[in-house]
């Protein structure tokens, strides 16, 4: 692994650790290292290389939020008056728990949300009570998804 011009560049090994762990990040060293044929001390260096280098980010424990009440996902384009409001208004959006991603765009909005909510009506509540009365915030335009039809990471 090396980086070049700020990437990093990784070899089959790497790949092979990388893919056994994005399939199942529970998946012990000593399995990994076993189906590749190398130790386990080798896969571990070889992990925290690429954490060192921030290929990998963390890991972390993915929940079903249907299982927990939260059936509404929603993509919001968020319209600010002002492009100095971003700031405050990411601010202030970071503090409302349904608002679980946030994205600074081109094209016609300024912010872009993905947000989980319980139902319509609780939607309904986040976007009038929440969002619209952030300072800044002109109006926003919302689309319900019906379906998650892919959800995978890039490809190594």
């Amino acid at each position: 692994m090396k980086l070049v011009n700020e990437t990093v560049v990784i070899d089959g090994i790497d790949k092979t650790i990388l893919n056994f762990l994005m399939e199942d990040a529970k998946k012990s060293i000593l399995e990994i290292a076993r189906n590749i044929g190398i130790t386990g001390a080798a896969v571990h260096q070889r992990l925290r290389k690429l954490e060192k280098a921030g290929l990998i980010e963390g890991s972390k424990l993915m929940i079903n939020p249907r299982l927990l009440g939260y059936k509404t996902m929603a993509f919001v384009g968020v319209y600010l008056d002002k492009a100095v409001s971003n700031p405050q208004a990411v601010k202030q959006l970071s503090q409302i728990p349904e608002v679980i991603e946030c994205h600074y765009t081109t094209g016609n909005w300024s912010i872009f949300l993905k947000i989980l909510c319980r139902d319509n009506e609780h939607l309904m509540n986040v976007l009038n009570r929440d969002i619209q009365a952030i300072g800044g915030v002109s109006r926003t335009e919302t689309f319900i998804s019906l379906n998650q039809q892919i959800k995978r990471q890039i490809k190594i």
